[in-house]
């Protein structure tokens, strides 16, 4: 191939930082600043994991439509806001506007255009919208790759419909005039608008997918954001913005299984993750538990529900084991070698934080027969731990991808290389993150704590706590390192049992967990707020003195506002309520920036440098663990 042309041919996964998203899921818009899609590559209508509409497009016949504002009204509604001077008189002034008001539901988009005149005579206009069916695997969407799908588009007066083999969608244009064309359907209303009147037309977008394995939730949150907006109003006033937006962001995201409508979990995030993720809707539920013991217990139950119960190398189920993903079919990302299956157990830490998030519900005040109707799942996660998330001998819980097409790591950290030496080389598997034993440490001693009071097995709970003293004992001499960034844990065990040496952000999520002593927690707490890892926006997940540094590196040098809401979760958990206040500090900085809705990840660029961090352009948003890091920074102001 000559290397010239490469780039042009070569597929990127889409943009997300200046796309408009309007959300519930299990169905999002992705559009412009001008409410039309199809410029940028993530636009469209989604719906579960199949784009179903490519363009959304906005005209009038007699004049051009300039945008000039847009108004996002919590995640699921934005109006935008045009004029068209076309229809002016010859004053300066603009005199007709044009307001497009877009809410998305689940499984429902509906958009009410409002014309609105100053001139004192009545004005005629046409108004039209073009849309442009695909049926675009998600997956395909975000590999750069989509491929339509489009099997049928037939319309009737007011109304059309598009289908493929298993999605489809119905448009009813109220009062328009429908047509079709290819994959296109088009709509057309004829408007009087009255001298110094308003006229106003709408449409709605009905949309199916047979294979959907999630759905949205009907019922609404049970947190109440006035009182814990209110609850924030006494300190710093960002925060309050700040919860505002990702409590709104929590309630768009929330899913249930088809099967169980009652129980519901936290998608990961938008566009990529409105699924069940076992770490990600495990943490999202732990960081926002003081303001919802109710969403931990049903995410508890859902997780539990699909707990592994046999070894199937392929999907690396094993008993007991808590899933990492929920998909409706096939997970392929060709140009990186992965092919998950719909239901994946691929990860290393979820087990462990299921039995965390149980223990932390029980105390929170989850109902004693909840807690005791999952005793047999805490039991299984409990086994998996002791005796099977081992996978080499060596007393640590690790991770290996045994199938070739699995993710190669299989912690928070997912990508490829994100476990590195501090000069640069890759670590080798069976890998031993650091943050995995404290979780495990954690898990064992709550387990022990929640077995004794709910089936009175001494035993069974001495052999636990006696099994988490132990691992106890060998992290202490396996994983500290001494390096020129100073002394402590490494990241990892490699597959020679040797501490991989980068000072990285996995050593805040030891902080709470018990593992360290509270010299050691302290000394940690020090590390993560040094120049090193701390941005002043949020803490680096690799330090700069690392030689993969890199401060728009997936895993290697960005933020992660949800790690670094986890160091300082732990920090409050430690009693180092300090240190916690100068974390959350740092991420209300950061949220400022963002207009409070943070995004997965942005840049590790430090505060002394820019006013604001880089956005990382492909970063999702909202995301379910960022929108619950604000509840954390409300614990802190708190003092929880």
């Amino acid at each position: 191939m000559n290397p010239l042309t490469e780039p042009a041919t070569r597929t990127r996964q889409p943009l997300l930082d200046d796309a408009v998203i309007a959300l519930r899921a299990p169905t999002q818009v992705w559009s412009r600043e001008t409410g039309d899609a199809g410029a940028g590559a993530i636009d469209g209508v989604y719906h579960g994991d199949v784009r179903h509409v490519r363009e959304l497009e906005l005209t009038c016949d007699e004049s051009d439509v300039e945008w000039i504002s847009i108004a996002p009204d919590g995640p699921s509604r934005v109006v935008f806001s045009a004029v068209l001077r076309g229809l002016d008189d010859d004053t300066p002034d603009p005199k007709v506007r044009l307001l497009r008001d877009r809410v998305v539901a689940p499984g429902e988009v509906r958009e009410t255009w409002t014309l609105r005149s100053a001139r004192d005579e009545p004005v005629s206009a046409t108004l039209r919208l073009r849309v442009g069916a695909e049926f675009a695997s998600l997956h395909d969407v975000k590999g750069g790759r989509p491929e339509a799908a489009v099997t049928e588009v037939q319309g009737t007066d007011a109304t059309a419909s598009a289908r493929s083999q298993t999605a489809s969608f119905l448009l009813e244009a109220t009062g328009g005039a429908v047509e079709t064309s290819g994959s296109d359907i088009r709509a057309a209303w004829s408007i009087t608008l009255p001298a110094r009147g308003e006229a106003t037309v709408s449409w709605r977008m009905i949309l199916e997918d047979t294979t959907v394995v999630v759905s949205g939730v009907s019922h609404p949150s049970r947190i109440d954001v006035p009182a814990a907006v209110q609850a924030a109003s006494g300190g710093d006033p960002r925060l309050g913005r700040w919860l505002e937006v990702a409590l709104g962001d929590l309630e768009a995201l929330r899913l249930t299984l088809p099967d169980e409508r009652d129980d519901a979990f936290y998608a990961a995030g938008a566009p990529w993750f409105f699924t069940l993720f076992g770490r990600d809707s495990l943490w999202a539920a732990r960081l926002a538990l003081p303001l919802d013991v109710g969403m931990a217990a049903s995410t508890l139950r859902v997780l539990a529900r699909l707990q592994g119960d046999r070894n199937e190398p392929d999907s690396a189920q094993e008993p007991g084991k808590i899933l990492h993903e929920l998909r409706s079919t096939t997970l392929e990302q060709p140009g990186e070698g992965i092919a998950l299956p719909p239901l994946y157990y691929g990860t290393v830490d979820a087990t462990a934080l299921w039995v965390c998030l149980l223990a932390d519900a029980w105390r929170a005040g989850m109902p004693e027969a909840e807690v005791a109707a999952l005793v047999p799942a805490l039991r299984g996660a409990l086994d998996w731990l002791v005796h099977h998330g081992d996978n080499d001998g060596d007393g640590f819980i690790d991770y290996l991808d045994r199938t070739g097409h699995g993710l190669a790591n299989q912690g928070w950290k997912d990508s490829g290389d994100s476990i590195q030496w501090r000069d640069g080389r890759l670590a080798e598997g069976p890998i031993a993150l650091c943050e995995v034993q404290g979780y495990a440490y954690e898990a064992a001693l709550a387990g022990a704590e929640i077995l004794e009071a709910f089936t009175g097995d001494a035993e069974e709970a001495a052999r636990l706590r006696a099994w988490a003293r132990e691992l106890r004992e060998r992290f202490a001499a396996a994983y500290w390192v001494e390096t020129p960034e100073g002394r402590y844990p490494a990241v990892a065990l490699d597959r020679h049992k040797q501490p991989v040496d980068t000072l990285t952000s996995n050593i805040g999520h030891l902080l709470g967990t018990g593992i360290l002593d509270a010299d050691d927690e302290a000394h940690v707490a020090r590390l993560l707020l040094g120049a090193s890892l701390s941005s002043g926006f949020g803490i680096r997940t690799m330090s700069t003195g690392a030689a993969g540094y890199w401060p728009l590196s997936y895993h290697g040098g960005s933020v992660w506002t949800h790690d670094t809401a986890i160091a300082a979760h732990g920090m409050l958990r430690a009693g180092l309520r300090t240190e916690a206040e100068e974390v959350v500090a740092g991420m209300l900085a950061a949220a400022e920036t963002f207009s409070y809705r943070v995004p997965e990840l942005h840049s590790g660029d430090p505060i002394t440098e820019t006013s604001r961090p880089a956005p990382y352009p492909a970063a999702c948003r909202p995301q379910a663990w960022s929108a619950a890091a604000a509840v954390v920074a409300l614990s802190a102001v708190q003092g929880r």
